[in-house]
């Protein structure tokens, strides 16, 4: 056997010398070769090197943002009130070279919303500046604009740290974007990362919008149906098919999502980064992009017909102009209709085109006027006197919410000649205040709303008339006027 054995290791032996011999005089020809793959082996080393270096960079920055964030959102915690709401939602906002769109936002959003849905949601203002002059000022407007919002807490606004930001002067160009673009949409990343991170602790759901949007009346509402309806696990509900506007996520998902986005933040755009997450969750590489298309849409759930609009034109980025539209939102109702009894209606202020006082009685339209002045009235007269129970009025509408009715009284006129002439001899016996020409004052407009009973004693009711009693620096809209009587 080991005779045999002898051929076998010495044909081995020679096998192995042979490719030796032919290397060596490959290598006496052609040096020149070998010299240019140790540089490419040397140079390769120098990328895993720099790659390495690069990995510790961003690992360190990923850490650096999530400490700034935690340290924040741990600080302002201990400072509140530990309640968590169902519905948070989040809204960036930068200063822009032109139109500010963010009042008009916040009425657009708080429009409707009963006190219930007050009480369980919360609006974080995430003011994106470090310049403390300007953070003031936001808050301040916002403060003026909304002052029970701010108090009871439906209203938040914040600011980040000014060492929250690295460096974003040396970013690398990609995708054909501009330097500016590249630093606007890198700092935009690092943006909804820290409020998403901020929000997280404060409720069941966060909604990310922006602050240039309009809202759906009753936007809750449908997006907490629209949620309860799911029967599988999801990661994105979409309630805008425009960006990053309208997104649902389950707020436990958050902190996953916003360490991917600071693994990547200066590589892509936000929306970019989310459809990669979601391919990285689900899409198997062994199957093709309709099967990966398939199982993202499992996790990223859109809702018809949106809920959001955008409706800024002048970009954050400066100089960039868009008129991006949702199509699915489709038209906005800007007055609601009531039976109202028949009336004969009057008002001092101009009207504006075709939106006139009648329109908005009989439900057709909403009425629309330029700026009232102190002295300036809207009047009600029932062609039958009336028995009437409750009132109810709204100024401002989801296009234009904030033309609204301010200090103006709600006042009516008893039916009763007699009762009239003791009101302007000797005043109210009701506890309403009376005015010279035998009105009452029952109420007010408070945040462009007027609503309240009246007191069955007054007896029926000639007429109600609106008052306004100072100057408005805007035009007024009534967009709902509701008269209940015993008989409708």
């Amino acid at each position: 056997m080991r005779r045999r054995h002898g051929p076998l290791l010495t044909a081995l032996c020679l096998g192995a010398a042979f490719p030796l011999l032919w290397y060596a005089a490959w290598q006496g020809s052609r040096g020149n070769d070998l010299d240019m793959y140790q540089s490419q082996l040397l140079e390769l080393r120098q990328r895993l090197l720099y790659a390495e270096k690069e990995n510790k960079k961003r690992s360190h920055e990923l850490s650096s943002a999530l400490d700034e964030i935690k340290h924040v959102v741990a600080k302002r915690m201990n400072s509140t009130t530990n309640h968590t709401v169902s519905l948070v939602m989040g809204i960036p906002t930068v200063k822009r070279e032109k139109q500010h769109y963010l009042i008009n936002t916040l009425h657009s959003l708080l429009y409707e919303l009963s006190e219930e849905q007050k009480n369980d949601c919360v609006i974080i203002i995430f003011v994106a500046e470090v310049n403390a002059e300007y953070v003031n000022s936001v808050a301040e407007s916002v403060k003026t604009s909304f002052p029970r919002e701010i108090q009871s807490g439906v209203l938040e606004v914040i600011s980040p740290p000014a060492s929250y930001y690295p460096d974003l002067s040396n970013l690398k160009k990609t995708f054909g974007d501009s330097e500016d673009r590249v630093r606007w949409r890198t700092k935009q990343n690092l943006d909804y990362s820290f409020l998403m991170l901020y929000a997280q602790p404060k409720g069941t759901f966060y909604l990310q919008l922006e602050d240039d949007i309009i809202a759906k009346p009753d936007y809750i509402q449908s997006i907490e149906n629209f949620a309860a309806e799911q029967s599988q696990e999801w990661m994105i509900l979409e309630f805008s098919q425009l960006g990053f506007i309208g997104k649902l996520f389950k707020s436990e998902d958050l902190p996953l999502i916003v360490e991917f986005f600071l693994m990547f933040y200066k590589d892509k755009p936000i929306d970019w980064l989310i459809d990669h997450l979601l391919w990285v969750k689900v899409c198997n590489p062994e199957k093709d992009a309709i099967h990966c298309e398939k199982e993202k849409a499992k996790l990223r759930i859109r809702a018809k017909p949106s809920l959001f609009q955008h409706v800024g034109i002048y970009s954050s980025l400066a100089g960039k102009i868009q008129n991006l539209k949702d199509k699915d939102f489709g038209k906005n109702v800007l007055h609601k209709t009531h039976n109202n009894p028949p009336a004969k209606v009057d008002t001092s202020l101009r009207t504006y085109q075709q939106y006139t006082l009648e329109k908005v009685y009989t439900g057709k339209d909403c009425f629309w006027a330029s700026a009232p002045v102190a002295g300036d009235y809207i009047s009600f007269t029932f062609l039958n006197p009336l028995k009437i129970e409750k009132y109810f009025f709204r100024s401002g509408n989801m296009e234009h919410p904030g033309d609204k009715l301010f200090n103006t009284t709600v006042e009516v006129l008893p039916a009763d000649e007699m009762l009239r002439k003791e009101l302007v001899d000797n005043g109210s016996k009701f506890n309403y205040p009376a005015t010279k020409d035998g009105y009452l004052k029952i109420g007010a407009f408070e945040n462009g709303i007027a609503e309240g009973s009246i007191n069955q004693s007054i007896g029926k009711i000639q007429a109600i008339r609106l008052s306004v009693n100072s100057d408005s620096p805007v035009w007024a809209i009534l967009s709902e006027v509701f008269i209940k009587t015993s008989e409708n």
